[in-house]
């Protein structure tokens, strides 16, 4: 006797190497109306791509015409020795967000999706995938089909793999029985609305992206505003407070795709970043997020962190960067020159 369908596409997801694997139904997101809302205060800031097309994103059968399911799948990336990583020259936080710490995710889960693509296929099916970089509301879907619950940090949760995981989908034709929803588990808890460093969550579930420090590190193109600069404190990408905080995460398991594990650029000083060429920046971040923020930005995010967090031997490689490197490094080593001196 055959195996129904849906025991058969859990199965190529297991055989690949996903932590999880969930179905929705293909049709509008839950919160299609209050994302348009959130698009529409200008909360999303200067990462343009969101607000271009949000019908595609809205409603996945927009992008594949017959689709009838979306299959989210999730992939664990917490580290067994994060705990023990460098804090960042002292600061508050690591200096890379975990999942930039080892090879980025983007060339590990493309590869599983790719070859699940086909898979399904073979099943009959027509399909599309994405990461995060696809017109899909991947949250709504992921809490559609029961992979956890969309935290008060805006965060997916997971009940067995905590917040440390990466939601990837596949829109496809197949008719997979949609799985029920998991219930909202986060309870009278607020310890990531309190947590964040810049109040960025300004309410449960709504966070303003443009004071989050993920996007200020690492979306953001232009001077990190003055406002927010001691809050960065020893962050050079991204940010976890939010993670980090949040209860469900003592559940928690070490990832099983070793490619995750953190790379030797986490023990450098942030003063040696300052003194990476282009070349050497490309070098040291290969096959890394880090690398897709370019070299400038990073820059500016080391000299905000050695503002923060330096002393009085990170001077000399502050000076040379205010006075060798462009308008937007050189000021905001100018300004970790001032404080630190102050």
């Amino acid at each position: 006797m055959a195996r129904p369908l849906e025991d058969q596409v859990r199965a190529i997801a297991s055989e690949l190497g996903f932590d999880a694997c969930r179905f929705a139904a293909a049709g509008e997101a839950a919160h299609a109306a209050r994302f348009q809302d959130w698009l529409d205060d200008g909360w999303h800031g200067e990462m343009e791509w969101m607000a271009k097309t949000p019908e595609r994103r809205k409603d996945p059968r927009r992008l594949v015409g017959g689709a009838k399911t979306v299959i989210v799948l999730a992939l664990n990336y917490a580290e067994a020795d994060a705990d023990h990583l460098p804090a960042g020259a002292g600061g508050p936080g690591r200096a890379f967000a975990r999942y930039a710490r080892g090879e980025d995710y983007h060339l590990i889960i493309d590869k599983r999706l790719k070859a699940f693509a086909r898979r399904l296929g073979e099943l009959g099916g027509t399909q599309r995938f994405y990461v995060d970089y696809g017109p899909v509301l991947e949250r709504d879907f992921a809490s559609s089909a029961g992979l956890g619950w969309n935290g008060k940090s805006t965060v997916q949760i997971h009940p067995e793999l905590g917040a440390w995981f990466f939601l990837a989908e596949l829109v496809t034709t197949l008719e997979l029985r949609p799985d029920p929803p998991y219930p909202d588990r986060c309870g009278k808890c607020t310890a990531c609305v309190d947590a964040c460093p810049t109040r960025a969550i300004t309410a449960p579930r709504h966070l303003d992206a443009r004071r989050c420090i993920s996007y200020l590190t690492i979306e953001h193109p232009g001077p990190i505003p003055e406002e927010f600069r001691e809050a960065v404190g020893g962050r050079v990408f991204g940010c976890d407070t939010c993670l980090e905080v949040c209860p469900w995460n003592r559940f928690a398991r070490r990832s099983r795709e070793a490619k995750f594990a953190a790379r030797a650029f986490n023990t450098m000083r942030l003063r040696d970043f300052l003194a990476l060429d282009d070349g050497a920046f490309r070098a040291l971040f290969a096959r890394n997020p880090v690398k897709r923020t370019g070299r400038e930005r990073f820059l500016r995010n080391v000299c905000v962190a050695l503002g923060n967090t330096g002393a009085a031997a990170d001077l000399p490689a502050l000076e040379r960067a205010a006075q060798a490197e462009g308008e937007l490094v050189a000021e905001h080593a100018e300004w970790a020159i001032a404080k630190l001196r102050a």
